[in-house]
């Protein structure tokens, strides 16, 4: 009876999300106070329901109830406790169940967060949110139910996928979720907006921590997911332009562009319409993001599904959220107006570049991911779009992009002098010039692109220092008060985002130029080098896990003579699943490079066949994942947002007060 609860609690969500997507919006549409206050009282009920079934599908996985379709097909008596728990979003039913949880959670945030909102905006922003929540639970109970009942159920279940039976599985598809949900939000205070016909700076306060919070949130999923195929695949690679990567990449570049058009709109009233564009666009790519991983168009590591009845389902969904955004979009855009006038050399000029190339970049990997699909949809082929079509066509949208990065904070509003900012920042310019020319120099090659990418990189770096340093003004001020003005969180946060990206820059500079790749053949005894590194197998043993067997070779890496790491690689054998066999690959790192072994297959003998990596810089990949997501996280904790929206609002909710006291006293 515990899976029928569970069920039963999915139901009674999918029934409060109805509610929540009908009465609010009638209530602010008619002014009714008591009906717009039910949407929060709705969209908490919906999470408690939510969370209760989500706990309920846990616990059967934890208590191995096999009668459970779902548990038996992604668990097994020996699975450790911790893959247990994680097995619930291993598989399209779970992770799906996950997805509208984590969609719950955002909408009792809002109502819980959002309190000081007007109470039409607020209310308006839930219903949106309770549409976006029946299709999805819809999605679950009708076609992914994962309550189904199997009778009599297996022994033993099947056990999950081995490559997933890894820590990463912990966060990358929990953080991966918030951030694509998130955009739920986003793109429901869009909404509210276009119905309210708000479109002034105090919508666009509103929207950007929510914003800015799903970005981080997306951001540290997609960064997770890359360091686990990094370190788990034994592929040596951190991005591989799947499709299923792209589906993500895809809302994170509109979200990026997003961003930075809020502040346009907040701070000086522009790109208002095109702000409303972005937020749909974002929210219709997470959409897709889940058509590409559930609807079987793709057999991918990272697919869910493969069933096309689904994809008809979401390909549904995503037709009458592009449907009616644009109807609503097309209604009451043209009354917004273009908002205030910039010169051609300003900041707002700056970034508005900022978005047009964010953009031609997302189309473009779009039609790379997308144009495949469609022919083999169409009947027309098959054809394969890889790294170097991605590579060809995103490298020089994104150089451009760079350089505006470093200029666009040393760049005034409205209307700024070029010949001013080229004479504050002509010494940053040339030390950028020669410090990135020179670097490539210490891996003793030098590469026209990656000399280019580092010299941008070095350039973002040092604007950011010189803008801080402006920031902190005259030396004669004492040290606490100058640090102060450095320290507010929406400027050291962009800052922080833009240092984490010149990071990755750097690291992707490198590491796809310097990088070394040899397989080789080693017995107990026998070495092997790379890039000046010397690897010596000194013996081959058989390891026991929890629910697996492996074969393990203990390699020792020396450099110079000098002993660098004994690395560990593996070749695993899990017990449900043993004709899958599981690469575990072991690093050693350091801050200027990582030395990688991956263990393949047994040959003649007591040889064995192995892959060496040397790859250089990848600490500066994580670390820079790190800062841009600290940077957005210190940007939307900003507390000016609260403050600043408190006191816009403050008097239209005693005018709401008044007008509810009024309605219960004639009621």
């Amino acid at each position: 009876m515990v899976a029928e609860l569970g069920n039963f609690a999915l139901i009674l969500a999918l029934c409060l999300a109805l509610a929540q997507s009908v009465l609010p919006l009638v209530g602010a549409q008619l002014g009714n106070a008591r009906l717009m206050r039910t949407g929060r009282f709705l969209a908490t009920g919906q999470f408690v329901f939510l969370s209760l079934s989500l706990a309920v599908l846990t616990w059967a996985f934890v208590v191995d109830d096999f009668t459970v379709r779902y548990v038996a097909s992604h668990s097994s008596l020996t699975q450790p406790l911790i893959h247990k728990v994680t097995a619930v979003w291993g598989g399209h039913e779970g992770s799906l169940l996950l997805w509208v949880f984590t969609l719950g959670a955002w909408g009792a945030a809002v109502a819980y967060f959002s309190q000081s909102l007007p109470r039409e905006m607020l209310a308006r922003v839930l219903a949106v949110l309770g549409m976006v929540c029946v299709g999805f639970i819809a999605f679950t109970i009708f076609t992914s139910n994962p309550f189904e009942r199997v009778v009599p159920g297996p022994v033993d279940g099947r056990g999950m996928n081995p490559l997933l039976q890894d820590p990463g599985m912990i966060l990358h598809p929990p953080l991966l979720y918030m951030g694509y949900v998130g955009m739920a939000v986003v793109f429901a205070f869009a909404m509210a907006a276009l119905l309210g016909g708000r479109l002034d700076a105090a919508w666009a306060r509103w929207s950007r921590p929510w914003t800015t919070v799903a970005w981080v949130f997306l951001t540290l999923g997609i960064a997770v997911g890359s360091w686990w195929a990094y370190y788990e695949l034994g592929w040596g690679g951190w991005w591989f332009w799947d499709p299923v990567e792209n589906a993500s990449f895809l809302p994170w570049l509109t979200a990026t562009a997003l961003i930075h058009s809020l502040a346009v709109t907040e701070k000086r009233g522009g790109f208002k319409v095109w702000t409303l564009m972005l937020a749909i666009i974002t929210f219709a790519l997470t959409i897709l993001g889940a058509f590409i991983v559930r609807s079987g168009v793709i057999t991918s590591v990272h697919a869910f599904a493969t069933d096309p009845e689904r994809g008809v389902f979401i390909l549904g969904m995503l037709t009458l959220t592009l449907l009616g955004s644009l109807t609503v979009y097309a209604w009451r855009a043209p009354r917004v107006g273009l908002g205030g006038a910039f010169g051609w050399y300003s900041r707002e000029s700056l970034l508005l570049a900022n978005n047009v190339l964010l953009t031609v970049a997302c189309t473009a990997v779009f039609i790379g991911t997308l144009y495949p699909l469609a022919l083999d949809a169409l009947g027309l082929g098959k054809i394969s779009v890889g790294p170097p079509y991605f590579d060809t066509v995103f490298a020089p949208v994104m150089l451009p992009l760079l350089l505006l990065m470093g200029l666009g904070p040393s760049v005034m509003w409205k209307q700024a002098n070029p010949g001013e900012t080229f004479r504050q920042l002509r010494w940053v310019l040339a030390v950028s010039v020669v410090g990135g020319g020179l670097w490539p120099l210490t891996l003793g090659a030098w590469r026209p692109m990656t000399a280019l990418s580092l010299m941008l990189a070095t350039w973002i770096v040092l604007t950011a220092l010189l803008d801080m340093h402006k920031r902190m003004g005259s030396a004669r001020q004492p040290l606490p008060a100058r640090l102060r003005k450095v320290m507010r969180p929406s400027f050291l946060g962009m800052h922080l985002a833009h240092i984490g990206l010149a990071l990755i820059v750097v690291a992707i500079a490198m590491v796809n130029t310097y990088e070394v790749e040899r397989d080789v053949r080693m017995q107990p005894g026998q070495s092997a080098s790379a890039a000046g590194f010397d690897f010596t197998l000194l013996r081959m043993e058989t390891v026991r896990g929890p629910n697996w067997d492996a074969d393990q070779a203990v390699v020792e890496v020396q450099r110079n003579g000098r002993l660098v790491a004994t690395l560990l690689p593996q070749r695993r054998y899990y017990d449900t699943q043993p004709q899958n066999p599981m690469n575990q690959a072991s690093l050693h790192r350091a801050p200027t490079r990582d030395v990688y072994v991956s263990l393949g297959e047994r040959l003649v003998g007591d040889a064995w066949s192995f892959r060496l990596y040397y790859k250089p810089y990848m600490f500066w990949m994580w670390s820079g994942a790190i800062l841009l997501s600290l940077g957005g996280l210190l940007a939307a904790c900003d507390k000016r947002y609260r403050l600043a929206r408190n006191r816009v609002v403050r008097p239209q909710r005693r005018s709401d007060e008044v007008t509810a006291r009024a309605q219960e006293a004639t009621g």
